[in-house]
Order: C-alpha cells, then sequence, then structure tokens
C-alpha cells in the first residue's frame, strides 16, 4: 500500500509528467553521479548546468552558471497565500489559495516534460532534534538536487522517519521555462506547502532555505509556541573557557556572515559558528529559549568575501572535508581555473584575465562587474574551522544574548542594551537600515526591516510582534536584547569603527551585562557602557570619536520617532498596544 509521502509524488507526477522521477538518498556517491549529469547532459540555457573547477586549490568545488535574468530573490513575485489578506498582512503578497492554485496548475502541467523529476526527502534541523521537520522537496533541477545535499539533512531515513503519516512538508518546484513572467513563489502556511516555477535561483528554489525554514515555520512557530527566525547562532568562548551563546538578526548589508564567522581580535576569545542565516529557537525544559539551526550548510555572498573581511569563510571554501562545494555567478581566473569576485583583489592582484559570470570574455572597464553582484557560494557547514562542537546537539545550545544589528548613520550608538523584553521587542519592531549606493533607491533612506524578518515573516507582522512579546512574558529571566552598529560616522561620512574582527570588544562588553560583571549609563533610547567598561586597547580612537559613537542626536531621533509612526499604523488595530506604549515612552523620555 502506497504510502502518503508516494501518493503525493504521484499526484505532482500526473501534473508535471516529467520522463522519470528519481529518488535521492543524500549519499556522497550519488552527489557525484548528479555532478556528472550537470556536466554532461542538462544545460541552463547554453552552459552546462556545472562545470569543474581546479580541485587542488578549491576541492570537490563546481560554477554553476544561471540564466541571466534569474540571479536573485524575487520578492514581488513571492506570495503569502493565508486564508485572508488579513492573517497575511500589510507585509506579504497575497493571493486567495484557491485562485492562487489554480494559475499555478497551469504552469505545472506538463513543466517536467522532457526531464527527471528528483524527490528530495531531508530534515530541518538534526534528525535526532524534537525540534526537527521532516519534509519532501520535488524538483526538475539537477542543480537545486545537489545544492539541497549540502544545505540540509537529505537521506532516505527520512521516508522512514514519516512512515505512512502525512506530517511532513511538502515543496514543488520546477525551472519551468525560466520566463520571467510564469516565475512564482507561492507559501501556503496553513498547509505547510511551497510551489516554485520559474526560477532556480537559490533563494526562490532551495525550498528548505527561506521557503520553509522562516516563511512556513515561522507560521508552526506561532502555533506551537517557539521562534523561527533570521538570525546567526554562536558561542563567544571566553579566556577561562566559558562559552556563551547568542543569536543576532543583521538586514542584508549589515555584517550578519562575518560576524558568525569572527577571527576575534582580542587575545584568547574565540569564537564558534552554530549558524549563519537561521535560527529555530524553542523552550528548554529549563524554561530557557535554545536554539537550533536547522540548515547544515552555508549559501553566501562571494563579493567581498576574502581573507581580510573573513578568512575563515575563505577556509571553509577550500576545505576537503566535505562533498561538493558549488560557486553560482562567480567569474572564472581561466589560467588557474578557480572561481573569482570581486574583493578578492584584497588578498592578491587583479588576473590579467578573467571569464565572467554569464561565461564571456570580461572587459576590464571602470563599474563594470566580473562576478554578479549577488554571485555565491554553496557549501557545507562541517567544512568551517569556527564549527561548534553543540552544532549536532539535538536538544541546541542555551541563549543568553540576542543581537539586533543595522545600519545607522546617526541614531544608534555603537551597542545598546532595551531596558527589559518588551522595550527590546520595541527596539527590534522599529529597526531599519539606510539604503547603500548598491540600492536601487536614494541613499541613506531608511528601509524598514524589523526583526530582519520583514521579507521572510510567513503571516501578519502586527501577530508576529505580539507573538514575541507573549514568548518573553512565558520565562522569568528572558535573553538580554541589544541592538549593534558598526556603521555610525563622523562629519566628512567616514565610518568610526572598524569593525569585522574589532567586534569582539562589542561583544566582550555583551557578555559583561549579561553575566552581571559591569554597570551602564541609562540614556533616553537604552543602556550603553561606561567608557571604562569597553575595551578600546591597542584602537587609534580619539575621544571625540568614542563620544560619537554613542551620541544621542535629538534632530535624527524627530525623524526616526515620525517614520516609526507611520510604519506602526499600516498594521492598523492589530498592532499590540504594548508598542504603542513604548513608543509614547521613548518619545517622553526624549521630550519630542
Amino acid at each position: 500500500m502506497a504510502t502518503e509521502v508516494e501518493k503525493w509524488v504521484e499526484e505532482q507526477a500526473k501534473l508535471t509528467k516529467p520522463d522519470k522521477i528519481y529518488w535521492c538518498n543524500g549519499s556522497d556517491e550519488e552527489a557525484q553521479e548528479l555532478l556528472k549529469i550537470g556536466m554532461t547532459t542538462e544545460k541552463i540555457g547554453k552552459h552546462n548546468t556545472f562545470y569543474e573547477l581546479n580541485h587542488k586549490l578549491y576541492p570537490n568545488a563546481y560554477l554553476h552558471r544561471s540564466h541571466p535574468s534569474d540571479v536573485a530573490r524575487v520578492e514581488h513575485l513571492t506570495f503569502v497565500n493565508q486564508p485572508t489578506k488579513e492573517i497575511a498582512g500589510p507585509n506579504n503578497n497575497w493571493m486567495e489559495p484557491n485562485q492562487a492554485k489554480t494559475m499555478l496548475h497551469k504552469l505545472f502541467d506538463g513543466c517536467m516534460k522532457g526531464r527527471t523529476m528528483y524527490v528530495l526527502p531531508y530534515t530541518m534541523g538534526h534528525p535526532d532534534s524534537p525540534f526537527a521537520k521532516n519534509c519532501i522537496q520535488l524538483t526538475d533541477s539537477v542543480y537545486v538536487a545537489v545544492s539541497m545535499k549540502i544545505m540540509t539533512r537529505m537521506s532516505k531515513t527520512v521516508l522512514d522517519k514519516i512512515g505512512n503519516s502525512d506530517n511532513f512538508v511538502k515543496g514543488l518546484h520546477s525551472i519551468g521555462e525560466l520566463d520571467p513572467k510564469k516565475r512564482f513563489i507561492m507559501h501556503f502556511p496553513q498547509e505547510s506547502l511551497v510551489m516554485s516555477i520559474g526560477s532556480g535561483y537559490g533563494g526562490n528554489a532551495l525550498l528548505g532555505k527561506k521557503c520553509f525554514s522562516l516563511r512556513i515555520a515561522s507560521q508552526l512557530a506561532l502555533k506551537e509556541n517557539w521562534l523561527a527566525e533570521h538570525m546567526i547562532i554562536a558561542g563567544i568562548e571566553e579566556p577561562d573557557g566559558n562559552i556563551t551563546y547568542i543569536t543576532g538578526a543583521f538586514p542584508s548589508a549589515c555584517g550578519k556572515t562575518n560576524l558568525a564567522m569572527m577571527s576575534p581580535s582580542l587575545a584568547n576569545y574565540k569564537l564558534w559558528t552554530i549558524g549563519d542565516d537561521i535560527a529555530w529557537i524553542n523552550f528548554g525544559k529549563d524554561k530557557k529559549l535554545y536554539a537550533i539551526n536547522p540548515e547544515s550548510g552555508f549559501f553566501g555572498v562571494a563579493p567581498d568575501t576574502s581573507y581580510k573581511t573573513n578568512p575563515n569563510m575563505m577556509e571553509t571554501l577550500k576545505s576537503d572535508k566535505f562533498f561538493p562545494t558549488l560557486f553560482t555567478n562567480t567569474a572564472l581566473d581561466p589560467e588557474t581555473n578557480t572561481p573569482w569576485w570581486e574583493g578578492m583583489e584584497r588578498d592578491n592582484p587583479i588576473p590579467k584575465r578573467l571569464i565572467d559570470w554569464q561565461g564571456n570574455e570580461f572587459v576590464f572597464e571602470k563599474g563594470r562587474k566580473a562576478a554578479h553582484p549577488n554571485s555565491r557560494f554553496t557549501v557545507s557547514i562541517y567544512n568551517a574551522p569556527t564549527l561548534s562542537k553543540e552544532f549536532d546537539n539535538p536538544a541546541g545550545v542555551p541563549i543568553s544574548a540576542i543581537l539586533f544589528g543595522s545600519r545607522r548613520s546617526r541614531t544608534i550608538p555603537l551597542v545598546l542594551e532595551s531596558f527589559d523584553w518588551n522595550h527590546g521587542v520595541f527596539c527590534a519592531a522599529t529597526m531599519g537600515s539606510e539604503t547603500t549606493a548598491a540600492a536601487a533607491l536614494e541613499v541613506g533612506v531608511i528601509r524598514r526591516d524589523p526583526f530582519a524578518m520583514l521579507p521572510f515573516c510567513g503571516y501578519n507582522m502586527a501577530d508576529y510582534f505580539a507573538h514575541w512579546l507573549n514568548i518573553g512574558s512565558q520565562m522569568p529571566n528572558p535573553p538580554k536584547i541589544f541592538m549593534v552598529n558598526w556603521f555610525r560616522v563622523d562629519e566628512n561620512g567616514k565610518f568610526l569603527w572598524p569593525g569585522f574582527r574589532e567586534n569582539i570588544r562589542v561583544i566582550k562588553w555583551i557578555l559583561d551585562r549579561v553575566h552581571g560583571r559591569v554597570g551602564a549609563k541609562e540614556t533616553p533610547i537604552g543602556l550603553i557602557p561606561n567608557q571604562e567598561d569597553l575595551d578600546l586597547s591597542g584602537l587609534t580612537l580619539s575621544q571625540a570619536e568614542i563620544d560619537r559613537l554613542f551620541k544621542i542626536d535629538t534632530t535624527a531621533w524627530q525623524r526616526e520617532i515620525a517614520e516609526v509612526k507611520d510604519f506602526f499604523e499600516q498594521f492598523g488595530d492589530r498592532l499590540p498596544e504594548e508598542l504603542w506604549k513604548q513608543y509614547n515612552s521613548l518619545k517622553k523620555r526624549l521630550g519630542i
């Protein structure tokens, strides 16, 4: 008798009509065979799906070139189809679920003719963890199949765990015609279902990543009383050997991955990586919060990654521990047959000749990029030299501090501790970052991204804020909440803080606060360090620069308060009253 998984696969096969169906087992041998298929028979446009790189310099590494129209997440084509638009909230695109499925069924009808359907059984989280979720993704892309082997724990034993149950997350994906007009990433949170067509890009096609681990999982977390968050998880080891675990949420271009793999500048401090992107946070038996990373790989941005900015990631990319590693839309140095991207010139001179990300001879001209700005690497987390020994702990790690980072030139100090949990939720709900020259917006515009979750929350964000407040109310001693900002500038627009490895100095103060070793100075917006408690030894910061890192700019905060009000009002009566209470208290403290 067919299992529920087999019935579902058969039903989708009738719709998509593949030439054959292949059930993946997640082994290294299977990955080798899939890579061979991608290097010989399967193509994306004019290129084979995979191209073998120099395995002496980059062991087990392969280059993938995607279709030129398919190089990033497509938020305007990403929908969260809750039963009603109000449940989906103003933070999501919405379509009535039955209408969405009718449209999608037309697009999926026969879309896999001439192709193989790969059945990918995987878990998000360690298989022995009570917090893990069993999933099945169907895809006609060998690139997706290999990527999911790296990013998830793929194994045929997942099928045994599911058994004849229908309790599994379903993902149906096809590259379709790679037509932007026929490209949709549709989520049905009430059914734990994702349907994605028309794209082979990671964020749109690796359905275990943002699609399930955040959009679908955030709905499950609301229902089951936990948190699915866009956060790093790391352990900080102090000179005495004690390790304190933190999580941290950072919008794009705010140093998230660099912090998750930091090589601390302070002597005898070490950072141990558990995750650089997603944290599932649950209550332990002791009513404290414990975090797991549901993924098993990194899907990181290549440009600006170098030995000077992130040496541990560079070592990860050159490790031969786990097979394979993929580079997507990077340039190619034909002399060494190795991947190349902008930012690598920090380590070595730019090669005299390059093949660009589309496979053409690169013309060196000002403003041109050889690698796509969103070019990526996909690599196993087990390759990381900083991997925590607690990574595979099924129970997760106990969280003592939660960080929220943003890119602000004038408002947020270098580090700020919230007065309490509810004030911390307010700070995170109002966070935003200034756009940079790389964004298609005016430079310096504040783009609100509460909790760094705006594109990834699978339901109304007002209800999400309420959920965070509710989680805090269940703990007698919740983790401390901090805001950090590495991007304060001087009057000439120059960054005041050196960042990167030096961020350990801020983390050290955070640990001192967590463990009650130092006091703090109260300001209208939160608690900041007493200068003598912040280790600035060896830095060349003037007193004026230090003062500026912590200055409360009342004029800037007047503008901030007005923008926060506008942002909150879009949620109407659904916004928790506690956030308006926090808003009014802040205005009063600032004298605005």
